[in-house]
C-alpha cells in the first residue's frame, strides 16, 4: 500500500489548544460493539493462520500436500498481517511505533478537513448544483399552495407580528428616535415650506371647497356674537367715554351687533357677496404669492427653521415611536387585532396569485434561484471554511476514534478478505512453482 504524502504547514505543527470534540452519535455503543465483533474475527483469522503456519512448519514438507497448506497458511498471515497494518495505520500507529506514515487521521485531520471542505465547496455547494436542485424541488408550487391555506397564513401572520415586536424590542429607543428625527429634519429641510403651502392651499380652494369653509366661519361667527352678547356690552361700556349715558350706549351697541348680524347674514345668503368675491380674490393672491414670491419662500424658509429648533421635535418623535410599539405589541397578542387580520389577507391572497398566475409564479421562482445563485457565489468560501474549521477544531485522537466506530467494521471485512484472499494467492503461486 502507498500513502500520499501531504505537506504539513508550520502552522499545523503547532500544537493546538483543547478544541472541542465531534458530537458523539446516539448508536455508539451498538457500533462499538460491532466494531469488536469484527476486529474479533479478522484477529482470530490471523491468530488461526499464524497457529497453522507453526503446527505446519513442525508437521509439513514441501514435497507433500501439507506443503500446499503450508503456502496458503503463510500467504494468509502475511495478507491478515499487510491488512492488519494498513488499516491500524489510518487510525493509530501500530503496536505504539511512530513508524513514519502511521496514524494518519489524528496527524492529517486538518489537510483532511481543509480537503473535505473544498471538495463540499466544489462538489455539492456550486451554483449550478443548488439551483438544480431549488428548481427540481418546486419550491414556489408547495409555497403557494401552503401560504393560500388560511389557517398557515394566519399562523405566518402570528410569527410575522411576533418578529415583529421582537425587533422592536432589540432597537435601542434612542438611535430609532435620532433616526426618525434626522429623517424629519432631512425631508423638512429640503422641502421648500411656502410653495407645499400653496399647492395645499390650492388644492383645498378649487372648485370654491373653501366657501363652505367660509360659510361655517359666518355661521360660528353669528353664534360667536350671539352667545357671547353680554359679555361684549359689558366690554363696549368699559371702552365707552365716561361722558356718554348709558341708553346711547346701549343703543349703539345693539345698532352695532344687530348691522354685523345683518351683514353675516346677507355674505352667508349671496353666493356673489362682495365680501366674498374678495376673500376669493385674496385667497388666490395668496396661492400666487406662496407658490411665486420670493418674500413668502422666505418667511416659509424661517418659519421652518423656528420649527426644527423647537425641542417638541424630538419629543414628538419619541412619543410616535413609543405608540408604534404600543400598538404594535397590542395587535401582535390580539388575534383578531386589525393588524394580524391583514397580515393574513395578504399572505393568503399572495399564495393564491402565486398558484393562479403561472408568470407571477416564474418570475418568484427566477427571484428564488437568482437570490440562491447569488449566496452561492458569494459564500462558498466560507462554507467551506465552517467545514474545514469544524473539523480543524475536533480533537485528533476523538476524531479517530469516531471514524473508526463509523468505518471500522467494513475495515475489519478488509482484514478478514485479505487473509482469505493472501491464503488463495499462497496456494496459487505454490502450484504454479511446483507446475514449473
Amino acid at each position: 500500500m502507498t500513502s500520499l504524502e501531504i505537506p504539513v504547514p508550520e502552522a499545523a505543527r503547532q500544537p493546538p489548544a483543547p478544541p472541542p470534540t465531534p458530537p458523539e452519535p446516539v448508536n455508539v455503543t451498538a457500533r462499538r460493539q460491532r466494531l469488536r465483533t469484527t476486529r474479533r474475527r479478522a484477529t482470530g483469522l490471523l491468530v488461526a493462520a499464524t497457529l497453522g503456519f507453526i503446527a505446519l512448519q513442525l508437521w509439513g514438507g514441501d514435497g507433500t500436500t501439507f506443503g500446499y497448506v503450508e503456502a496458503g497458511v503463510e500467504a494468509a498471515m502475511v495478507g491478515a498481517l499487510a491488512d492488519w497494518f494498513a488499516v491500524t495505520a489510518l487510525f493509530r500507529h501500530p503496536l505504539g511505533l511512530p513508524i513514519p506514515h502511521t496514524a494518519i487521521i489524528p496527524t492529517r485531520k486538518d489537510q483532511f478537513g481543509e480537503t473535505l471542505g473544498d471538495f463540499v465547496q466544489t462538489s455539492f455547494l456550486t451554483p449550478e448544483a443548488i439551483v438544480e436542485r431549488v428548481h427540481a424541488a418546486r419550491v414556489v408550487p408547495r409555497m403557494a399552495t401552503w401560504l393560500a391555506q388560511p389557517p398557515n397564513a394566519e399562523r405566518l401572520a402570528r410569527h410575522l407580528a411576533d418578529a415583529s415586536v421582537t425587533v422592536a424590542d432589540l432597537l435601542r429607543d434612542d438611535e430609532v428616535h435620532r433616526a426618525l428625527e434626522d429623517a424629519a429634519r432631512h425631508r423638512i429641510e429640503t422641502t421648500p415650506l411656502a410653495p407645499v403651502a400653496g399647492r395645499m392651499l390650492k388644492l383645498l380652494t378649487q372648485d370654491g371647497r373653501h366657501q363652505e369653509v367660509f360659510d361655517v366661519m359666518l355661521r360660528s361667527l353669528d353664534r360667536f356674537l350671539r352667545d357671547n352678547e353680554a359679555s361684549l356690552r359689558a366690554r363696549f361700556a368699559d371702552e365707552a367715554p365716561w361722558w356718554l349715558p348709558g341708553a346711547v350706549e346701549d343703543r349703539i351697541f345693539e345698532r352695532l351687533l344687530e348691522g354685523a348680524a345683518q351683514l353675516l347674514h346677507q355674505v352667508a345668503e349671496d353666493p356673489d357677496h362682495e365680501l366674498r368675491r374678495d376673500v376669493d380674490a385674496r385667497v388666490r393672491r395668496l396661492v400666487d404669492d406662496l407658490q411665486t414670491s420670493p418674500e413668502m419662500l422666505a418667511r416659509g424658509e424661517e418659519l421652518k427653521a423656528e420649527l426644527l429648533s423647537q425641542p417638541e421635535l424630538r419629543q414628538w418623535v419619541a412619543k410616535v415611536w413609543a405608540d408604534i410599539k404600543a400598538g404594535l405589541r397590542t395587535q401582535a397578542d390580539d388575534p383578531d387585532s386589525e393588524l394580524r387580520r391583514r397580515l393574513a389577507d395578504a399572505i393568503a391572497s399572495l399564495g393564491a396569485r402565486l398558484r393562479d398566475d403561472p408568470p407571477l409564479a416564474e418570475r418568484a421562482e427566477h427571484a428564488i434561484e437568482t437570490g440562491v445563485r447569488y449566496v452561492a457565489d458569494q459564500f462558498s468560501d466560507e462554507i467551506g471554511g465552517i467545514v474545514s474549521g469544524t473539523v480543524a477544531r475536533w480533537d485528533g485522537r476523538e476524531t479517530a476514534d469516531r471514524l473508526e466506530l463509523l468505518l471500522g467494521p467494513d475495515l475489519q471485512f478488509i482484514r478478514i478478505n485479505g487473509t482469505v484472499v493472501g491464503g488463495l494467492a499462497g496456494l496459487l503461486i505454490h502450484a504454479v512453482g511446483q507446475a514449473l
